[in-house]
């Protein structure tokens, strides 16, 4: 066996040594000879030995791979060297160098190292019917595992027509890792068998033979759909059958839900079939396919998919609403859910509110279109009233959403609010459930409602759930970390909320990061301390209560706790000292950071002294009884206080007397005589203008009378009236060269509404006389101006532009 051995081993290298003689005296460029006793191709796992033989006498070297690694080699003589190679399980690359006189390239060699071909196997062959003359047979199998070499394979056909002909070739394969073939066959060939012949540089495989009967793996080709017409609940679908099958299977689905087939109803004569899909939904996007079967074979590939709308109806369901009252100002909001595709059944272009009371019938309806974008509208706040919400698309208005704007309290044990609310807070801290006991005793057909939103923004952001009244907890989602979140859970009935329980929640809750913005008002010895709420990324959760510090000079601390929802406290009965006060908030996990310090200083009251108080107001009682006793001094300051506080002057246009003189003549006219400088009772038949003021009534009644001293005539003679006491003063003046006086007509107590022009019958004419005495001495001051200079004209209206009030000539002497 040795022997043996030996021989192959020196039979290999001569045949080595013969070739590379040859190729180099081909290409006497190359250094070496390289070869393999197992030749370029070896089965992976197996061992063999490569040799170069050098073409110069030199210290030849092996190297593996690249880049090349040095390999300790074997000398077989003084040109040739080896390397044996064992289980080799990839592809190698070898090469040899060595040193020649003239410089010559390396030699290399390239080992493939792959498996055996595994027997081809799972034929499967379809027989695509084009037309009713021919089709394609397309076959498939499966090559096995990987050789990790170039492989190659073919179909080998044997076909047997109707005439009992026989047929047989080849076909080429396509594809590596998934090899197929496919041939034409005409209609009359009835059956045909399949085999596979694989190769590779290691050898060959051969499948079994597969036979088949056209008829049973028969494929019409793929249907054509066209454009779906659809109505609300039915869509027209046609169908082009490019070859005459016996079964039509349709199937239709919405984009969230599986296929659904409609039923099949057999194949008409016509290549185009006309099938009707109902029971739909509307405003729905429906996707139609299609595929059909000869009476035996198989059914042929789907058809691309047809997607078509159906028409839309009147919404079906009336909306989730909900209701909330505001307290800033008399607007409250009510809001909604967005309907869902299937109930909305179209596309919602609007909605309409409306607030309707029992008592004053409708409040409120919008006047303007409201956006289908909106989900909440601000109504006026109306108390026992019902709000309506619809929504519209373009076939109507779903049914009406109806909520009550009241909120009772419970009047009976059956709508107990819901007791021992627990809140309890999932491990992703973005979800938090809340659970409540329920009452056994609550009609059937209550409910509750949750609703939650970030503290402080409840109009923006307000969210709500309903529940039955079966249901105890519920999980409210999309909670933000460290961000206080209130809410309640309400118990419904009818529509109409009748007790609640609120709550407050977090998550990832921590102690405030910073204090509250501190602002103080000194007010006397109290002060107003007011701040402002922490932004809500630094609360670290629900503030539970705030802390204010005070400290005097004399470091006494006093702290006040304030609950969470004011804003404003007020320290009073502070002792003058110097303080100072900061604020702290907290939550459960802990109280926070103090504020900044603000400093502030109570001062002593002052308090005036008794000594004084009698100093000022001695000099002030003594000047009124002054006053009181000097009833000349007292009538001056009487008109000049009369001057200052004037009351609202009537429109003597609107007097009986105007009225009375616009019906006589239509104009009035006082001829008076010229006065001299000094008024005196000794001048005869003087016209003068008196003022009687008559003694205060208890009804403040006064009479002002107009009488001309001369004669009158009875039926001038008019009673006096009696109206309401008003002031009223008219002054007339002149300027005279012979007079240094004034007559004046002193009307201090002028009737509103009448004024007549004779004075009264029983009138005490001595009590006239002492009165014009006293008059005329107390107006001594006034300018010597004749009032009666000029006739007084009366003529049409009588106004308070032609009556005017001018107490200016008071003064002037005074």
């Amino acid at each position: 066996m040795a022997t043996m051995s030996q021989t192959w081993t020196i039979f290999t290298v001569v045949i080595g040594l013969a070739v590379q003689l040859c190729i180099g005296e081909k290409y006497p460029e190359k250094s070496c000879a390289i070869w393999s006793s197992h030749g370029p191709v070896v089965q992976r796992g197996t061992s063999f030995t490569v040799y170069c033989t050098f073409n110069c006498k030199c210290k030849g070297s092996m190297y593996s791979d690249h880049p090349p690694t040095l390999q300790s080699h074997n000398v077989f003589n003084s040109t040739t060297i080896y390397f044996n190679v064992t289980n080799i399980t990839k592809n190698r690359t070898y090469s040899c160098r060595c040193k020649c006189p003239s410089p010559l390239d390396p030699c290399g060699l390239d080992i493939s190292a792959g498996y055996l071909l595994e027997r081809p196997e799972n034929i499967s062959c379809i027989y695509k019917v084009k037309d009713n003359e021919s089709g394609v047979v397309s076959c498939t199998w499966n090559r096995g595992r990987d050789t990790f070499l170039r492989n190659s394979s073919k179909l080998c056909v044997r076909t047997v027509s109707k005439s009992h002909a026989d047929t047989e070739f080849n076909v080429s394969s396509r594809g590596t890792d998934f090899p197929s073939a496919s041939f034409t066959v005409t209609s009359s060939v009835q059956l045909i068998s399949v085999w596979v012949l694989a190769q590779n540089p290691l050898g060959s495989q051969v499948s079994i033979p597969i036979n088949y009967t056209l008829s049973d793996i028969a494929m019409p080709s793929t249907p054509a759909l066209g454009q779906p017409e659809c109505s609300s609940r039915e869509c027209i679908v046609k169908v082009e059958l490019p070859v005459k099958a016996q079964h039509l299977e349709i199937q239709y689905r919405t984009e969230a839900q599986t296929w659904t087939s409609s039923p099949d109803s057999g194949v008409q004569m016509s290549s185009v079939q006309v099938r009707s899909i109902s029971s739909l939904e509307p405003y729905m996007l429906y996707h139609f396919r299609a595929r059909s079967k000869f009476s035996s074979g198989l059914w042929s590939q789907w058809s691309a998919n047809i997607s078509s709308w159906t028409q839309e109806e009147a919404p079906a369901k009336e909306l989730d609403v909900w209701y909330a009252e505001l307290t800033s100002d008399s607007k409250s909001r009510v809001y909604w859910k967005e309907l869902n595709i299937s109930t909305a059944r179209g596309k919602i272009i609007e909605y309409n509110v409306s607030v309707y009371s029992q008592n004053s019938g409708l409040v409120f309806v919008n006047k303007e279109s409201i956006s289908a974008d909106a989900r909440d509208y601000s109504v006026p706040f109306c108390t026992d009233c019902e709000v309506t919400v619809w929504a519209r698309n373009s076939k109507g208005l779903s049914p009406p959403a109806r909520i009550k704007t009241h909120h009772t309290k419970a009047k009976s044990t059956q709508f107990v609010p819901p007791q021992d609310v627990v809140r309890q807070v999932t491990a992703d801290n973005h979800s938090v459930t809340i659970s409540w006991r329920k009452h056994d005793t609550a009609p059937l057909h209550s409910a509750y409602v949750l609703e939650w939103y970030p503290e402080g923004h409840k109009l923006e952001e307000l969210r709500w759930i309903r529940l039955g009244r079966k249901d105890n907890h519920a999980v409210i989602t999309d909670i933000k970390p460290c961000e206080c979140y209130e809410g309640a859970v309400y118990v419904l009935n009818n529509e109409s909320s009748v007790s609640r329980t609120r709550f407050t929640v977090s998550t990832l809750e921590s102690a405030p990061e910073v204090g509250p913005s501190v602002q103080e008002t000194i007010e006397g010895n109290k002060v107003k301390v007011t701040w402002t709420e922490i932004p809500t990324g630094q609360r670290g959760g629900c503030v539970t209560n705030y802390t204010i510090y005070l400290e005097n000079d004399s470091g006494e601390l006093r702290p006040y706790a304030i609950p969470a929802s004011k804003r404003m406290h007020t320290i009073k009965d502070l002792s003058p000292a110097s303080y100072s006060l900061w604020m702290t908030a907290s939550t459960a996990k802990g109280e926070g950071p103090e504020c900044q310090k603000v400093k502030f200083f109570i001062q002593q009251e002052t308090q005036l002294s008794p000594l004084l108080v009698c100093a000022v107001a001695a000099p002030i009682v003594l000047f009124l009884v002054c006053v009181y006793q000097c009833s000349a001094l007292k009538q001056r300051l009487w008109v000049y206080f009369q001057c200052v506080m004037l009351d609202d002057v009537p429109d003597p246009a609107n007097s009986k007397w105007a009225q009375q003189c616009t019906q006589e003549k239509g104009k009035m006219n006082l001829q008076l005589p010229p006065s001299n400088s000094s008024v005196t009772e000794e001048e005869e038949e003087p016209i003068l203008v008196d003022v009687e003021e008559l003694p205060k009534q208890s009804s403040d009644i006064c009479t002002l009378t107009l009488s001309p001293q001369t004669s009158r005539s009875p039926e001038s003679e008019l009673a006096t009236l009696a109206y309401p006491l008003t002031t009223y003063i008219k002054s007339f003046s002149h300027d005279s060269d012979s007079s240094d006086h004034t007559q004046t007509s002193l009307d201090t107590n002028t009737t509103v509404g009448y004024i007549s022009s004779h004075g009264p019958e029983n009138m005490d004419e001595e009590y006239q006389e002492e009165e014009e005495e006293e008059f005329v001495e107390m107006l001594g001051f006034f300018p010597s101006h004749n009032i009666f200079t000029e006739p007084l004209e009366f003529g049409g209206k009588l106004t308070l532009n032609t009556v005017k009030i001018d107490c200016s000539d008071i003064f002037q002497n005074s």
